[in-house]
């Protein structure tokens, strides 16, 4: 007899202590020749909260579901869907982040140091 999926049920019960919404939480698994896929959805507002800062919440629940998936043999991978309705910024293509990393860099170069004003008056 197979065993029953725990990889979904740890996985709905972490995020609905998580989120502010877990009545909005909900999760599909998908198996196929690559693994399996678990399909996350929650309320726009709860985003946040599973993504964490720099993505460490999301890569912590993801290395989580690894190590459930090494106990059965299965290769378990996870796909937070972003939800209707949410709004982030547009991320600023590299050349345009490094061509401002260039221009503070040219402001920090025109300052004066402490030292050199000193200097200067005597």
């Amino acid at each position: 007899m197979a065993e029953p999926v725990k990889d979904t049920e740890f996985l709905e019960y972490i995020v609905k202590a998580i989120v502010d919404n877990p009545e909005a939480v909900k999760v599909t698994r998908d198996v196929d020749e690559r693994g399996v896929l678990i399909l996350l959805d929650v309320a726009p507002e709860d985003m946040g909260m599973i993504i964490g800062r720099q993505g460490s919440t999301a890569k912590a629940i993801r290395t989580l579901l690894r190590v459930i998936g090494a106990k059965t043999n299965a290769r378990v991978n996870l796909k937070i869907n972003e939800p209707e309705g949410s709004e982030r910024p547009e991320r600023k293509e590299e050349s345009e982040q490094s061509e401002t990393s260039e221009d503070n860099s040219e402001e920090k170069s025109e300052e004066k140091s402490i030292d050199d004003i000193v200097n200067d008056i005597q």
